[in-house]
Formats: C-alpha cells, sequence, structure tokens
C-alpha cells in the first residue's frame, strides 16, 4: 500500500474554466501571455494587486486575487519564479513544492497551474520537473489518523492541471518523474510506519512487492543466514521475538544479463532500543526510522524498475529488530561475521555496522558488483559533524564519490565526503578480537565507516551514513514530514548519470 499521492495532468495553455489558477511571474512584474490576457480581462486587476503587495516576481514570493471581475477563476495566485535564465531543474522542483504548499494551506482541491512566464512557456523536461515538486511536497502521512475534521487539520490532495504548450511530450516527460515520486513515497511509508505495524518480516513483504515491476526478489530467513554464517547480523536479532530477514533484489534492465550489477545496500534495523546498552527513553520513539537505509534501497528498486532503466541493479537489505531480552546479545560477546573475521561487542547499540558487515561481504562475495553503495542512520557523530543539511559520505573510490557529490547538489540531497584515514581503522582493533564494534570517544563517525571497510574487499565502495538527514530532517519546499525519503533521488541520479547503458 503506497500513500496516495495529488493527482497532475497535462493540458493545453489556456486555463480557461479553472476556479483557482497559479500563474508564474518573473522579476521586475513580467507576465506571460496567460497572465496579461487574465490582467486583461480583469481591467488590471492582477498588476494592482501586485504592486499593493510589493509583488514583483521574485523567488518564494507570492501575490493573491480573489474573485477578480471579468473572469471565472475564484482564486488567482500570482507566484514569483525568479529569473528564468539559469534556472536549474530543482529550482523547478522547489517552485512545484511551493505552490503545492500554497494549494494546501488554501484547502485548494482542484487548480490550474501556467506552465508559463514571461519568456514563454515551460519546455515538457522543465514541466515534468515543476510536477515532481508537486508530487513531493503532496504527500501526506495520515493512514492511522480515524477523524478528520472537515475544517482546520483535514489533508489535501489537490488535482492539479499543469497548462503547457506540450502537454502530450510533458506527459511523457512525467512518466519517469511519476515514478521517482512513488520510490520516495516508498521510502517515506516505511520509515513513518509505526514499529509494531512493520516488523522484519513485514518490511521484507512491503519490499518484495517490487517484483510486480519484474523485480526478482529472494528472501532469506534466519535459518538460511545462519546457514551462510551470518552471525554478525543474527546477532542483533537475537533479543528479540521478531525473526530477521534479508531481501535481495535483482533489476536486470541492461541488454546484457549478465553485466556485473550497481549494488545498493540497506540498514534495516526496524526498531532500535540499543539492546543491553539501552538508549535513553527521550526520543526513543523516533528509532522506528532506524531502518531508512533499507527504506532508501526499496524505494530506489521501485523507482528503477518503474522507469524501467536500462541498468542492472541490486538492492540488499538486512532486516532486525535490537531489543533487551534474556537472550540478547551482550557487550564483551564475540561474534564470527560471513567474512570470518571476528568482531568484539562493546557496545550493542552501535549495531547496524553489525547489520551491514554480513550484508556488504555477501554483496561482494556473491555478486562480484561493479560498485557498492550502503545507506544507514549509522551514527549521532555524523550529526555532531554535518547537521540535518549533509549526508557523510565516506569512499575507498574518487570517482565514484565525486560522482556522489554531483548528483547530491544537482538533487539537493547533499553529501560532505568525509576522511577514511588509517587512524581510524587503528581504533577499533582489540587484543580479543579481530576488531571491536566502536572505536574511541571521538571521531565515532568515521571509525563506524573504518569498521564497515573491512567488509568490502576490492570493490568500488561508498558509506552514506544519513542519521541526520533521512528522519526528523529539516523541513524544504519539497517535504513537510518527519520522513523525507532521503536518498532516493540522489541514486537514481547517479544511475540515470552513470551507470546506464
Amino acid at each position: 500500500m503506497i500513500t496516495d499521492l495529488p493527482t497532475v495532468r497535462f493540458a493545453g495553455l489556456d486555463p480557461a474554466g479553472a476556479e483557482t489558477v497559479v500563474l508564474l511571474i518573473e522579476p521586475e512584474l513580467a507576465l506571460g501571455s496567460q497572465a496579461r490576457a487574465i490582467d486583461k480581462k480583469t481591467g488590471g486587476q492582477l498588476t494592482r494587486a501586485a504592486k499593493s503587495a510589493g509583488f514583483n516576481g521574485k523567488r518564494k514570493t507570492v501575490a493573491e486575487v480573489l474573485g477578480a471581475s471579468g473572469v471565472d477563476h475564484s482564486r488567482i495566485l500570482m507566484v514569483g519564479r525568479g529569473p528564468s535564465a539559469g534556472a536549474s531543474n530543482q529550482g523547478l522542483i522547489d517552485l512545484g513544492g511551493q505552490i503545492m504548499a500554497l494549494l494546501q494551506a488554501r484547502k485548494s482541491a482542484k487548480a490550474t497551474v501556467v506552465a508559463e512566464g514571461a519568456s514563454g512557456s515551460l519546455d515538457a523536461n522543465d514541466a515534468a520537473d515543476l510536477a515532481l515538486g508537486l508530487l513531493l511536497r503532496g504527500y501526506v502521512f495520515d493512514r492511522y489518523k480515524t477523524k478528520r475534521e472537515e475544517g482546520e487539520g483535514a489533508p489535501v490532495r489537490p488535482a492539479i492541471t499543469i497548462a503547457v504548450k506540450a502537454p502530450d511530450a510533458a506527459a511523457e516527460q512525467f512518466e519517469r518523474r511519476k515514478a521517482l515520486a512513488d520510490g520516495v513515497t516508498i521510502a517515506r511509508d516505511l520509515v513513518n510506519e509505526p514499529a509494531n505495524v512493520l516488523g522484519p518480516v513485514e518490511f521484507a513483504e512491503r519490499a518484495a512487492e517490487v517484483a510486480e515491476l519484474g523485480v526478482e526478489v529472494e528472501v532469506l530467513d534466519a535459518e538460511a543466514m545462519d546457514a551462510l554464517k551470518m552471525h554478525a547480523l543474527l546477532g542483533v536479532a537475537q533479543g528479540s521475538v521478531r525473526p530477521a530477514r534479508m531481501v535481495i533484489m535483482q533489476w536486470f534492465g541492461a541488454e546484457n544479463r549478465r553485466q556485473k550489477p550497481v549494488a545498493f545496500i540497506g540498514k534495516g534495523v526496524v526498531f532500535d532500543t540499543g539492546g543491553i546498552s539501552m538508549k535513553p527513553a527521550k526520543g526513543m520513539e523516533d528509532m522506528k526510522g532506524d531502518m531508512a537505509g533499507a527504506a532508501c534501497v526499496a524505494g530506489l528498486m521501485h523507482a528503477l524498475a518503474a522507469r524501467k532503466a536500462p541498468v542492472n541493479a541490486l538492492g540488499v537489505i538486512g532486516l532486525v529488530e535490537n531489543m533487551p531480552d534474556g537472550n540478547a546479545q551482550r557487550p564483551g560477546d564475540i561474534v564470527r561475521s560471513m567474512s570470518g573475521q571476528t568482531i568484539e561487542v562493546i557496545n550493542t547499540d552501535a549495531e547496524g555496522r553489525l547489520v551491514l558487515a554480513d550484508a556488504l561481504w555477501y554483496v561482494q562475495e556473491r555478486f562480484k558488483p561493479k560498485m557498492m553503495v550502503n545507506l544507514c542512520t549509522l551514527t549521532g557523530a555524523i550529526m555532531v559533524a554535518l547537521g540535518k543539511e549533509y549526508a557523510g559520505l565516506f569512499s575507498n573510490n574518487d570517482r565514484l564519490a565525486t560522482w556522489l557529490e554531483e548528483a547530491g547538489a544537482a538533487t539537493a540531497e547533499k553529501v560532505w565526503r568525509m576522511p577514511l584515514d588509517p587512524a581510524y581503522d587503528k581504533e577499533i582493533d582489540t587484543k580479543n578480537a579481530d576488531m571491536k564494534n566502536v572505536g574511541g570517544p571521538y571521531g565515532g563517525a568515521c571509525s563506524a565507516a573504518a569498521f564497515l571497510k573491512r567488509f568490502v574487499g576490492d570493490v568500488p565502495w561508498a558509506h552514506l551514513d544519513i542519521a541526520g538527514t533521512a528522519m526528523g530532517s529539516n523541513r524544504s519546499d519539497t517535504n513537510d514530514g518527519w520522513s523525507s525519503g532521503w536518498g532516493v533521488r540522489l541514486l537514481d541520479r547517479l544511475v540515470q548519470d552513470h551507470y546506464e547503458s
């Protein structure tokens, strides 16, 4: 079940008959042809209202006219587009999000957005980007609200028509964006779900729904993982009555099915109490989102398959619950990972890296991918370093790191490269085993990355620590919720730019 998004369709440029009309206005109050026509019909009410409000078309400014004479539009919103020259794709996506926020605030059930500025109608790609922004901001997670007042608090999912010169071409370009919006929605839904509803088994069942799009799905249960000697992952799960799962999703979109895949691996701790090293009670409810990395991978695989991306892609997610049962893993326990390397568990709340250790080794050992990217809400330390604006990027490959930085800049899902220095690796040495699962008191995000690197081999690899960006993240033009769905757009862009055949 995917949360319903607002509906978007494309039609010709004339907005006649629309109850609510949104006009894109460029700086110095530069009007497009449709805006000029409406202004003329109303006897200049648009320009008079704009001047009275001090509106001149700058970004993120708005002027509104209600009940204008001479037209059948009950509401006209003039939204500052900013200068059209040099406008980016992300700028148009953000503009779409801004428009959706305005419509939701006014509870507009239907609206027509005239995708035209003073320099002419938006082209098909630009109109499709505008539509993507509308959908992303239109997300509302309210499935557990049994009562909604018709007035304040009721969700609004407007039906929107985008009036554009080439509606058929825009609709065709929009198909890829719709697949992407659905992938983001899946990731947001999974992170927003309460942990009593979404355990490892239920998460695996949700992820497996991507098989409907042609993705080949395999689910490993605890017995299968035990046979593979995934005792680092299973050690995290042993305190919970809910059994662990691993989901393997393979999309064969390249012409050659045997071509090496690009691989994405997600941490899926459906709830993290910290185990025996228990977290403080304050804010623990947010630990239902400790599977945001796995959620991103599930959403990404949906997006790639739905848009039929010409690439072989692999998504692997390790799903566990970390609980303080009498059978739970203890500080001081030593576990043997699938790689054969032994790990002394100093802190049971450093559990995500144990899950990823076996998942990363399994992927590089079985599938021999051309590259791997893992995502995880791994450390609070990364938020100390970067806040909630950037995800931490660690990589053993400069080219892959650069490509991720470029994709982050293009999608506003920003990453900042952090060091993988031998000094951090030395911090996880221990006299009792091959390594321990935590380092010293400082640089915790870096020593965690060094831990993961021991399970990667020679494969080009990047680790994204998304603790600050995936849940409880900063609000933006395209996201007004607790779960951002962070990473789906970033990785889709990475694949599109560099790995599609």
